[in-house]
């Protein structure tokens, strides 16, 4: 038999890179998100104080993490290198991640896949992934988030209009 050599795959640096920064933003518009939605409220009220949840991809990629502090208040903790985490959403890799964050793919899609694996309770997932919805919603014109979620929610004018842009000025201000 003849010799063959190993063929490795490239980097992917531009897709680890936009994941990265939209695992950022995520984060922190989740933040901004528990500060000015009602239901974003009320799924946090409903998570264990002390939840630290995290959402990534395998093998070794981006990840973000966020815990919700006793009290309630909800902080984004970046990578969250060293912390313990009690709920672990990962992608299986980064091209479905890509699919998914790039919108060509919505969430319960890429679920029914088997593309996401969980770690920790069903019904923090969930609602974790409620989140997710809500916060898309916020972030993206419609035309794109009808990609993102299963159900694209019928709110009015203002609260589109007031919560976007309550939810855009705190994500990039931090506030």
């Amino acid at each position: 038999m003849g010799q063959f050599r190993e063929v490795r795959s490239g980097r992917r640096v531009f897709q680890k890179l936009y994941i990265t920064l939209m695992l950022w933003f995520v984060g922190r518009a989740i933040v901004a998100a528990s500060k000015v939605d009602e239901d974003v409220k009320r799924e946090f009220e409903a998570l264990p104080d002390g939840l630290t949840f995290s959402l990534g991809v395998l093998p070794s990629g981006p990840r973000m993490v966020v815990r919700k502090e006793v009290g309630g208040k909800v902080r984004y903790l970046g990578q969250g290198k060293g912390e313990t985490i009690d709920l672990d959403m990962t992608i299986k890799h980064m091209q479905a991640f890509f699919m998914i964050f790039s919108f060509q793919e919505s969430t319960p899609t890429a679920n029914a896949r088997a593309r996401l694996y969980v770690d920790g309770g069903v019904p923090e997932a969930c609602a974790v992934v409620r989140v997710l919805d809500i916060v898309q919603v916020y972030l993206l014109p419609k035309f794109i988030a009808k990609l993102a979620v299963k159900r694209y929610p019928c709110w009015s004018w203002s609260r589109h209009l007031l919560g976007r842009s309550k939810v855009y000025l705190r994500t990039v201000t931090g506030i």
